[in-house]
Parts: C-alpha cells; sequence; structure tokens
C-alpha cells in the first residue's frame, strides 16, 4: 500500500483573477459567516478590547503578528471594539511602525509562491506584471484602503523598557484612555509577548504590577516558544508565571499548530473508520515527519545562533507533531484531554541514543547560480567564525507501548535545503504475497 502523506506546501497555481489563493486574499463571505456564527456572537459585543503586541519592533511581528491581526480586522473576524498596541525599545513613529509591517500585509505576488525549481524569473517579470499574475505594487489592494486605514486608526505604539516600570505605566494609562472612551467599561486586556524568553520574566514582572484589570474584566499572557533555553530554565519561567498569574490567564502556544496540515491530523484519525483500525505497529513500518526551509537564516542569525535547529523547530513543532500522529484517542477536544494523550506519548518515548541523530551545518554553493546559496551560514557577521550551531538535524525515536513498539518515528528539520515543504509520512509496511517484482513500488521502511 502506498503511503499516506499528509503535506502543506505553497500552491502555485494562480486563479482566473491571476492572483494565487493564500491567506492573503479575503476570506469568502460564505465562510466569513460561517465563522462569526460559530464564534457565538463575540464579535457583536460592546466591551472594549486591547491586542498588546510585546517586541512589536521584531520579526515575528512585523512578518507574522500584524499581518494576520490585519487579516482577521479586514474579514471582521474580531470584535468590533478592539485596539491594537505595539510596545518596544525602538525609538519608532506610527508611521514607521506602520512601513515595518504592511509590506507583509500585501497582496501576495504569485512569485512568493512558485518553488525555486520553477521560479517565475525564467518568464520574466515584465511578463508577469502585464498579465496580472505579478502585482506591480505589492500593497493592500485598491478595495480594501478605507478598512486598512480604519485598522491603522486603531493601532498605536508606546516606547519603553521591559526591566522598568516608566513604560508599562505609559501602556496603563493608554489603555485607562480606552476605556474613558468607552464609557468607562473595563477594557479586556491581552497581551503577546512576541519575545526572546530571556525577557518574559521582566516582562510578566511588570505587567503584573502595573498593567493588570481590577477584577471587572479579564487579563490574559501569550507567551510564545521557546519556553526557556533546557529543562532549569524552563521550570524557572513556569515557576515564576505560576506565582503571578492564574493558569486559566496563561496561553502558552506554539504556532505551527494553526497550520492547516496539522490541524487535519486528528481528523485524518479520529474521524476517518479507514486509517484508525490500521494506524498501529502491524501495519506501519515507520513515520517520517520532515521540515524543511529552502533559505539560511536571514536576519535571524543572532537568535538562531544561541538555539539551532532543534530548539528552534524539532523540540517543539515537530514533537507536537509526532504527539498527534502518535496519540491514542483523546475523550473529547476539550485541550485538557488532548493535552492528557500527547503527555502519554512523551512519557513512553525511550532515550534518544547519539548513534540515532544527525547534525550538520549548511555552508555556500559557490558554483550556484543563485547568489543568495552561496552564503553559507557561517558567512553571517553575527554567526561566530567557530560556531557549531546545527542547521539540519535527524533524530530516530521509539514509543515503547503497545501501539507503537518498533516503530521508528524519524524526525528531520533543517534551513537552506533543496525545498520548502512540511510533511508527515506515514510508510505502510509490505502486502503479503506481494505481486510486484521487488523495487517496483516505493515502500521500503
Amino acid at each position: 500500500m502506498p503511503s499516506s502523506v499528509a503535506s502543506s506546501q505553497p500552491s502555485p497555481i494562480p486563479d482566473e483573477r491571476g492572483r494565487s489563493q493564500s491567506i492573503s486574499d479575503p476570506l469568502a463571505p460564505q465562510l466569513v459567516a460561517y465563522l462569526r456564527e460559530s464564534m457565538n456572537g463575540v464579535v457583536e459585543e460592546d466591551p472594549p478590547y486591547v491586542f498588546v503586541v510585546f517586541g512589536a519592533s521584531g520579526d515575528l511581528a512585523k512578518k507574522k503578528i500584524y499581518p494576520t491581526l490585519w487579516w482577521l480586522f479586514r474579514d471582521s473576524l474580531l470584535p468590533n471594539n478592539v485596539n491594537f498596541v505595539g510596545y518596544a525599545r525602538s525609538a519608532l513613529s506610527m508611521e514607521q511602525l506602520k512601513a515595518s509591517f504592511e509590506k507583509n500585509c500585501k497582496q501576495m505576488s504569485i512569485k512568493e509562491f512558485v518553488p525555486r525549481a520553477s521560479s517565475p524569473s525564467s518568464f520574466g517579470e515584465e511578463g508577469l506584471e502585464a498579465s496580472g499574475l505579478l502585482p506591480s505594487e505589492k500593497k493592500v489592494r485598491d478595495s480594501e484602503k478605507d478598512t486598512w486605514d480604519r485598522f491603522l486608526r486603531k493601532c498605536a505604539y508606546v516606547q519603553g523598557k521591559y526591566d522598568d516600570s516608566e513604560g508599562f505605566k505609559c501602556l496603563q494609562k493608554l489603555i485607562d484612555g480606552m476605556q474613558s472612551a468607552a464609557n468607562n467599561i473595563a477594557v479586556n486586556r491581552l497581551y503577546y509577548l512576541a519575545l526572546p524568553p530571556s525577557i518574559f520574566g521582566d516582562v510578566t514582572t511588570q505587567l503584573k504590577e502595573n498593567c493588570m484589570d481590577n477584577g471587572d474584566s479579564w487579563t490574559r499572557i501569550i507567551i510564545e516558544k521557546p519556553f526557556g533555553h533546557d529543562l532549569q530554565s524552563s521550570r524557572t519561567l513556569s515557576n515564576h508565571l505560576a506565582k503571578l498569574f492564574k493558569e486559566d490567564q496563561l496561553y502558552r502556544i506554539d504556532h505551527y499548530l494553526g497550520k492547516e496540515m496539522v490541524q487535519n491530523l486528528m481528523v485524518l484519525r479520529f474521524g476517518n473508520r479507514i486509517f484508525n483500525p490500521s494506524w498501529n505497529r502491524d501495519n506501519i513500518g515507520s513515520v517520517l515527519i520532515t521540515f524543511k526551509e529552502d533559505f539560511g537564516t536571514e536576519g535571524r542569525a543572532g537568535y538562531f545562533d544561541q538555539s539551532g535547529i532543534i530548539r528552534d523547530v524539532m523540540q517543539n513543532h515537530l514533537m507536537q507533531i509526532l504527539t498527534l500522529v502518535a496519540m491514542e484517542k483523546p475523550a473529547s477536544l476539550n485541550a485538557e484531554d488532548i493535552r492528557d494523550e500527547k503527555v502519554k506519548v512523551l512519557k513512553a518515548i525511550e532515550e534518544i541514543k547519539l548513534d540515532d541523530v544527525v547534525v550538520g551545518q549548511y555552508i555556500g554553493d559557490m558554483e550556484s547560480k543563485d547568489e543568495s546559496r552561496r552564503f553559507g551560514y557561517k558567512d553571517d557577521k553575527e554567526v561566530p567564525s567557530d560556531s557549531k550551531t546545527p542547521t539540519y538535524a535527524m533524530a530516530v525515536l521509539h514509543i515503547k507501548n503497545e501501539r507503537w513498539e518498533g516503530v521508528p518515528f524519524i524526525l528531520r528539520c533543517g534551513k537552506a535545503l533543496n525545498e520548502k515543504k512540511a510533511e508527515v509520512r506515514v510508510q505502510y509496511k509490505s502486502v503479503n504475497g506481494d505481486i510486484y517484482p521487488s523495487g517496483d513500488l516505493k515502500r521500503q521502511y
């Protein structure tokens, strides 16, 4: 039986309107109506909300958070009375902050969705622009400009240090002003920490002392991975947060779990009678979980050299996917029930042997016609010349339980590789009495 593959890859095929379908395209009205209905009217509620992005000048905020907030706002999937505040140490005006994230809120061009091997450069950008496949002005669409202006009017910026109360008092004053403008209705606060874990402690301490609600609204803290750099620092962070906030105020997130491929895994397994009976060691020979990027660190070298590909991708993104592939059916879709089954899988994983691990670091290909591929990891000025930080890693894990004992789970991830791909490959065993000659079917495990 052929492999069962779930993958998430960019689609290179533009639609009849001349643009690729992507997250930057407005959602269909029917889908927006369904999503609004599923939110039980929360978007129509009167209480004011504020979404505060700490680290607003960083890559995560500019490339991911602000564009996502814009798309949600554009499609009317946020509460009506919502405001957005950026907080960072940088001395930025609102115009500078807008310029930093606007290019990532644009209508995405066909060039961004075509793999390197079939890059549109071979057709010529002028021809693509003339045909409408490559927008010459990569900004928000003309039809969205009024909505875009309303979005920007809801944005504000506060400059301040992360370990000093002055900036946080300014933030609280700004939120108080929002409350006054809303007839003194208490503001619900959502704080997103798009920051290195080393700063989490200072920021959460200042938030607790200066920027909490008064009990008549809610406060939520969102913390992005990584949660520390090793077991001890992770425990220290958890203990610190537990002293400041209730557990239902904390949201520890891994943004990779929001990918469609990952969300489909549970439906594929538990909402499908075809796969579940064969989803075990008797029928499956191996599971390969792959995360590949065709570009290097590109501006993140300083951060990446402190973490490496294992901390950055393998021990969070790929381990989360492994647990979804391997876990037993949860009692319900409740977050705690799903978490409990994931933890059981993690506890059953045997200690990894060094013989089952391969690491590497990309170097420049001086013969490549692509100039970016001639640039190796250590060629970045932010990377020490003696760095041994891995940019590629592969590891074989074994789960010792009744369902999976003897089945290798292979995790591999890397930067500056031959393609961009996220894939889960479930390799079924060969059938008994095989009628096909050896090698005709690619199903080795």
